[in-house]
Formats: C-alpha cells, structure tokens, sequence
C-alpha cells in the first residue's frame, strides 16, 4: 500500500503488517490512510482465505503519534468526520474496518500494544500474543477517550467493569492478564505458529460457511432475538445454495478425492 502497511498474499493469506518500527508502529496520518485503504483491498479479494494482521520489529503499536496527528486541524477534521453519525469515520474504520472483511483475521501482538493500537488489533476476530506483549487502553494519559471503533469489540470480549477500570486508568497489563479478561484469544512464546494453527483448521472448512459464521455473529451477537433468528435463517439458505457448500460435503464423503473450493460468495 505504501511504507506505513506492508501487505503480501502467499497461498490465498493476506499478512498485513504496520510497518514503522522506526517509530514502534505509532500511528500517523499516513498509516491511517494505508491501514484504511488496505482493509479496502482486502474485502474485495475473493481469493483470500484469511488474514493476519501484524507489524515489523519488536512491538505492535505504541498507539497515536499524538505530535504528528495533532500537528494540523486538518488531519483532526479528516480522521473524525462524517456523514452519518451511526457509521465510522476514518479514525474508527482502522478498527471497525477488520469486521467487514469476510475471512477470518487474526492478529499478532508482539511487544508494546497501547492506545490505537489496541483499538486496532480489536478489530481482529482473534488476537494471538506473545508472552511478552502488553496492552492498554492509554487514551487517558492524553485527557481523552479510545475513540478508534474499539467499543464494538470490547462490549463483546470483556465486562464493562474491566474496560471501564481499564480506560480510566490508562494502565499496562500483561498479555496473561489481557487473555483472563477476554482481550486475547491465545497467549504462547510463538504466537506466529499459533496463527498459522488456527488458518490451517480454517482453511479445510468452505469459505462461504467461515463467512457467513463471522457476518452472522458480529451483527447479532448484541441484536434482537428475532434478527439473530432472521439472519441465521437467511445466511443459511445462501450457504446452502451457494457451489462451496455442496464441494464440502463431497469433501466430507470422499476424503480421498478432496476438491478445491471456489471463490467465495459476496458477503
């Protein structure tokens, strides 16, 4: 995209990665941008069986590059503006952004992960970290409040106690403690491994089925009953009626003569 994310695809996975180590990946103007406009790419790849989402050098995200961000009203106003008030702005679509696309993403936290770059690796449907990451909501130290899209995912992985204690206090917790609280999925001294683990198990299953799992629970996990109910009803009828639903249950049957999926489905 440009030197702030590194994306390469090998073997239909995407391996996003911020790329400003120079910097401990803080967050510029610039990165919102790429970040941004790489999730763009990604969602229009049929191709793709999943994503992980990374960063170069020894830390994910320092959070904000608060002195370049701040540097000009105009990237205030860029980052926070929108239409409509109930859809993301640029600032939040570098979280928010990671729910939309129809594969499984999964980021690697190594190192430091504060502040926006939390809110960032939320977005992940699964977040795979070293022993040695810590994490923060560091807003706080700022005289503000995470703004970054992060609160969908935080309602959904933690109790309001935690995030709450967690926002106002703008302390570091480590990636054991961030796994007891539900920020993380998989706590290992290998975390690149673990990743490549959870894709292989991924990857046997149809892709239109992974997608319809993830579109399914992200909007009905906090939805009325009766669209939880509607969307299960729904999603399952174009899963059904889809090509890569009846090559799985032939792969199911005949092991032996297993067929390559096809591209998957709009969703």
């Amino acid at each position: 995209m440009n030197d702030r994310v590194k994306l390469t695809i090998k073997n239909n996975i995407a391996y996003a990665a911020l790329a400003r180590p120079e910097k401990l990946n803080a967050i510029d103007m610039a990165m919102f941008i790429a970040i941004d406009k790489t999730i763009k790419q990604l969602k229009k790849n049929r191709e793709i069986r999943a994503v992980i989402l990374t960063a170069e050098g020894e830390n994910f995200c320092s959070g904000l590059d608060v002195k370049s961000v701040l540097s000009s009203s105009r990237y205030a106003l860029r980052l926070l503006f929108k239409l409509l008030p109930w859809r993301a702005n640029l600032a939040q679509r570098v979280s928010t952004g990671w729910r939309d696309i129809p594969v499984p993403v999964i980021a690697v936290i190594n190192g430091k992960c504060w502040g926006g770059g939390l809110q960032i690796a939320m977005g992940a449907d699964f977040v795979v970290a070293n022993t040695n990451a810590e994490f923060s909501i560091m807003e706080g130290r700022w005289g503000l409040i995470p703004d970054m899209g992060g609160t969908l995912a935080f309602r959904e992985k933690a109790s309001l106690a935690a995030i709450k204690e967690l926002a106002m206090t703008a302390k570091i917790v480590s990636a054991q403690e961030a796994q007891s609280l539900g920020l993380v999925s998989h706590v290992n001294s290998k975390p690149e491994v673990v990743a490549q683990s959870l894709i292989a198990s991924f990857i046997h299953q149809s892709p239109d089925s992974v997608a319809g799992c993830k579109k399914l629970y992200n909007k009905s996990w906090w939805s009325s009953p009766g669209w939880a109910l509607f969307r299960e009803s729904w999603y399952q009828i174009k899963v059904i009626m889809g090509k890569n639903s009846r090559i799985k249950r032939y792969n199911q049957l005949n092991p032996d003569k297993v067929k390559a999926f096809a591209k998957r489905e709009n969703w």
